[in-house]
């Protein structure tokens, strides 16, 4: 077994990462938001030609996400709502 040189070894100090915030999550309402900021900061000129491509990729991204969660969030109270209760 080789021996390691002390000055070439890593240091092997931990950082403490913060506990998240309970009740702090991103949730749906914040990327709508989101979505809503980009429209109106659009719309307003605060990004340049370049940016644009950009900027509306993440906007789609969002947007997608959005819809594929309300079209699970509908499908989810239709399959309750099929399900007699007991």
């Amino acid at each position: 077994m080789a021996k390691k040189d002390k000055a070439t070894e890593a240091p092997t100090e931990t950082v403490e990462q913060p506990p998240v915030p309970q009740g702090q999550g991103l949730n749906l309402s914040d990327i709508r938001a989101c979505v809503s900021i980009i429209d109106i900061v659009t719309k307003r000129g605060a990004f340049e030609g370049v940016e644009l491509s950009d900027v509306g990729a993440v906007r789609n991204r969002l947007d997608n996400f959005l819809k594929a969660a309300d079209e699970a969030q509908a499908a989810k109270v239709e399959a309750e709502a099929e399900t007699p209760a007991e």
